[in-house]
């Protein structure tokens, strides 16, 4: 679970300022389906959309994003790549994967190596929304 702390050391002291989500998905759908539904959440603001790995990582250091929703499978790369780069910018962002290999080795695998969450796509879509408006109510409850 995220602290307060932890989270108002990843995007600041502001309560009122947006939790600035880097979406990161190589399917066009799918994409459009999380900025869609990330951008419907009040105090978020979907900040930029990466397709590939090498994207991600360069709008991760430019945009500094508070969190980051990642696949795992990039069509030049892997999502791995991405988790272990992006957690070394200071502050790193929060990473909510998002993929359809959503065994339990692979869940591990993801949030032993700094994934915050983990989300199957095919079955708890939705869920990502929940955690992000969960964020937001924590973020402004403190």
């Amino acid at each position: 679970m995220i602290q307060v702390a932890e989270l108002t050391r990843r995007t600041g002291p502001d309560p009122a300022r947006p939790i600035r989500v880097l979406v990161v998905e190589d399917s066009e759908g799918v994409r459009e389906r999380l900025v869609g539904m990330l951008s419907e959440i009040e105090g978020v603001d979907v900040v930029g959309e990466a397709r590939s790995a090498r994207e991600a990582i360069e709008q991760a250091a430019t945009l500094q994003p508070d969190l980051l929703t990642l696949d795992l499978e990039l069509a030049d790369g892997s999502g791995f790549a991405v988790l272990h780069s992006v957690l070394a910018c200071t502050p790193p962002p929060l990473v909510a994967v998002v993929s359809n290999h959503a065994s339990q080795p692979i869940r591990r695998r993801c949030l032993n190596a700094g994934a915050n969450f983990f989300f199957d796509k095919s079955l708890e879509f939705e869920a990502l929304a929940e955690a992000v408006s969960n964020l937001v109510t924590l973020r402004t409850r403190k």
